[in-house]
């Protein structure tokens, strides 16, 4: 049988780990396809660079167009990223009847519901398990391996960058600028860190994993993001007395009043496996009705790692190529026509328990002000802590750590009890609020 031919737009990092992957197990794979996969037609601005990569045996170009244009082509992998010629290229490639394998996990989440859409008019696929998680498959378990399963909640650690800057945090007690520039000195974090740690390329992931497991369109628009920056050492110190580490969670929960959708720090319990996670690597629990709790775990990013996931694509597609379009898995897990309307919930109706970490004077009677505004507002504590503040010169001596954490609360009502908090005059510096997640 004629193998299936593969355009590849972009041949960087991913791009070479992908054709040098695909080049070594070729037998492997096509046993396990049932036919050969070739990447026959490469394009990239940069011509002189990829003909080094795949040397003499693929046709360059430096238009990706032509790539899809090429009637011999079945199936377009894009990796070029971006919201922007990305978006332009998967369309035109649907529109020729393309099969699209892609990693553009910020293109799925803002347009994916449109892309989708456009793939089944034209019957074709898109397939995208390496946009969330690297080489973790995490999209063909929610899709697929739990699809007897009504899933409750899922919890991610989705993005290395951030993870590797915690760690270095809680292990040397480093300030996060510093754990920053040794994150960007290692390769693990961009000149321009921004999507990483302000918890962007861990939203766009969490926005794709909530509509495969609660069958919503994608709409990141609506999800809540908050990042690792203004996270202290003393916090993450703090938190581990408690008995808890903070990782930056992705998570989507289903609740009777809709879906959260939500990316920011957490307290996770120092015996779960993921807050165990360290370094650059990735981790996602998934708890189901049937199945409970799974936990996946791997390398979210790097060239093979990630190729792993987008020759998994590959071979996925070879063996539907010629099966009836209506047979397939659906892109976001349900059929097209059963999608819900659940909403995606405001941050401020979330339910969840509180670390609270307050500066406040060294001085008799703060405690009870602080305590009766949180019992006033209905919120009991679940522990505390006192420690002498050690970073404000000489009045430390007057000064002292009030750390504070709490049972379950609706986030609006933090929000106006932080607000009463913050006006005492005792309290000397801006409270420092992070979420907890007990995750069981």
């Amino acid at each position: 049988m004629k193998a299936i031919q593969v355009g590849l737009l972009g041949i960087g990092t991913v791009g070479t780990g992908v054709f040098n992957v695909l080049k070594r197990n070729q037998e492997e794979i096509k046993r396990r396809a049932g036919r050969g996969i070739e990447i026959t037609m490469v394009a990239d601005l940069d011509t002189a660079r990829a003909q080094a990569v795949v040397g003499g045996v693929v046709k360059v170009v430096n238009d990706a167009r032509a790539v899809i244009a090429n009637p011999d082509i079945d199936i377009v992998i894009e990796l070029i990223g971006g919201y922007g010629i990305a978006k332009q290229l998967v369309m035109e490639a649907i529109d020729a009847g393309k099969h699209v394998v892609t990693a553009n996990k910020a293109l799925l989440a803002v347009h994916g519901t449109e892309i989708f859409a456009a793939a089944h008019r034209r019957g074709v696929m898109v397939a995208f398990e390496a946009a969330v998680a690297g080489g973790i498959p995490i999209i063909k378990a929610l899709r697929e391996g739990l699809t007897a399963n009504s899933i409750e909640w899922i919890a991610g650690i989705i993005n290395g960058t951030t993870n590797f800057i915690l760690s270095e945090m809680r292990d040397k007690g480093l300030d996060f600028a510093v754990a920053l520039k040794e994150a960007q000195r290692l390769g693990y974090a961009e000149a321009d860190p921004t999507f990483d740690i302000e918890g962007i390329d861990a939203a766009h992931k969490a926005t794709i994993m909530s509509a495969i497991a609660f069958g919503i369109p994608v709409q990141f628009d609506k999800a809540y993001v908050e990042g690792i920056t203004q996270l202290g050492a003393q916090d993450i110190r703090y938190a581990e007395q408690l008995g808890y580490r903070i990782k930056l969670l992705g998570i989507t929960k289903r609740t009777p009043k809709g879906i959260e959708l939500r990316v920011h720090p957490a307290l996770v319990p120092a015996k779960r496996l993921i807050a165990n996670v360290e370094g650059a690597m990735n981790a996602v629990v998934v708890q189901g009705d049937a199945v409970g709790t799974t936990l996946y775990y791997g390398k979210g990013a790097g060239s093979e790692p990630t190729a792993s996931a987008v020759i998994a694509d590959l071979v996925d597609i070879t063996r539907l190529h010629t099966a009836d379009a209506a047979n397939r898995v659906p892109h976001l897990a349900f059929q097209p026509d059963q999608m819900s309307d659940a909403p995606v919930l405001p941050m401020s109706e979330v339910v969840t328990s509180y670390y609270l970490r307050l500066r406040v004077a060294d001085q008799a009677g703060v405690l009870a002000k602080v305590t009766g505004q949180l019992a006033a507002a209905g919120i009991s504590i679940d522990a505390m802590l006192q420690r002498q503040a050690q970073d404000v010169g000489g009045e430390g001596a007057t000064q002292t750590d009030l750390i504070i954490l709490t049972h379950s609360v609706r986030e609006g009502t933090m929000n106006e009890v932080i607000a009463q908090m913050q006006q005492l005059p005792t309290v000397l510096a801006p409270i420092t609020r992070i979420r907890k997640e007990e995750l069981a």
